[in-house]
């Protein structure tokens, strides 16, 4: 009874088989098409089923090739110090095949634990290299969920945005030194009324979902029937959903292959600068994520090109959180005015 229950625990609930929660479940597909995008920042109220929607996503992809070793190296790189030393001495690198999964990063996560740390006694006895992996290591090609993000410490933050931003994360201690691949879909959820996030790593989140309670009696009843068959039959609910599963994961691994294929006519430059100018954003980040956005859905949705169809339907969750807001001012207002020039388009 016992080894059935852990058998149970591991299973998923199956990504198609959320009710609702569109925005969300779009948001986090086309980070794993694209994952330049930049991630996705939930917002919203507990127990609306945001770790369960991103923890289906991971277990529905098929599983990617990566080196053996513990940073889950691609196998044309960036490598680790590691793969990098093997493949500068000519030796051969061993592909396995992993899944990808949820990392979860807790609040109070110490820096060596983010980073990993460096074993200076073995080096400076041995000469060589010794490093204890981090949280960074294992989240590399996985998704980084961060709940609550708007409550770490400023430390952490400042650490997170340096590894975000480079794509590695290095670590140097009396001058020794390792660096690994971090890429990772940073997924961050919060509760506006519990504190806001600095504007820095507000706006490193390529895009933002608003995530509320379903008020739908009937869509609430459909949720209850669905967890109640899971829970009663997880292998049996899995393979009621096997065949949606299987369609879903092709369709994401074709919108990643025909990525680069995707053509953008002057007119959609044209739109986008066009409505940021209006918009007064600081710097470029969201002309680019909202364009990157719009190409992995054209590719998402097997279309040849971006469409003005494309803008309108990611443009919210661009620019949900990068609108300026002076103090005292209605941010109601603010958004009425991004959907009233996204109508336009």
């Amino acid at each position: 009874m016992e080894r059935e229950n852990e058998k149970s625990h591991r299973l998923v609930f199956p990504f198609t088989a959320i009710v609702d929660q569109e925005e969300l479940k779009l948001a986090l597909i086309l980070n794993v098409i694209n994952p330049l995008i930049g991630g996705v920042l939930i917002m919203g109220e507990k127990g609306t089923g945001k770790s369960t929607v991103v923890r289906a996503l991971a277990d529905l992809l098929p599983p990617l090739e990566a080196v053996n070793c513990p940073f889950r190296c691609a196998p044309k790189g960036p490598f680790c110090d590691y793969c990098q030393e093997k493949v500068e001495k000519g030796e051969p690198l061993e592909i396995v095949k992993i899944k990808m999964e949820m990392v979860e990063l807790p609040l109070g996560i110490t820096e060596d634990r983010l980073l990993g740390s460096i074993d200076l006694e073995y080096a400076l006895i041995t000469g060589k290299k010794k490093f204890e992996p981090g949280l960074l290591a294992k989240a590399n090609r996985n998704f980084l969920y961060i709940d609550e993000v708007n409550l770490l410490e400023d430390h952490i933050v400042d650490l997170l945005l340096d590894s975000a931003a480079m794509g590695i994360n290095r670590v140097e201690r009396e001058g020794i030194s390792f660096t690994h691949p971090a890429r990772f879909v940073l997924v961050g959820t919060m509760n506006p009324e519990e504190g806001e996030l600095r504007p820095q790593f507000l706006d490193r989140f390529g895009l933002c979902v608003e995530v509320h309670s379903i008020k739908d009696k009937k869509l609430r009843i459909e949720i209850l029937k669905r967890r109640l068959a899971f829970d009663s039959d997880p292998e049996g609910f899995i393979q009621l959903w096997r065949e949606e599963q299987e369609k879903l994961a092709e369709r994401i691994l074709q919108a990643k292959e025909n990525l680069l294929k995707i053509e953008i006519p002057e007119e959609i430059y044209d739109k986008i600068v066009e409505i940021t100018t209006e918009l007064q954003l600081d710097g470029h980040r969201g002309d680019l994520t909202w364009l990157k956005a719009a190409i992995a859905l054209s590719a998402f949705e097997g279309k040849k090109e971006v469409t003005k169809e494309e803008l309108k339907r990611v443009g919210k969750m661009v620019f949900r959180h990068r609108l300026k807001r002076l103090p005292f001012e209605d941010f109601d207002k603010e958004k009425e005015r991004l959907y009233e020039l996204l109508e336009r388009i």
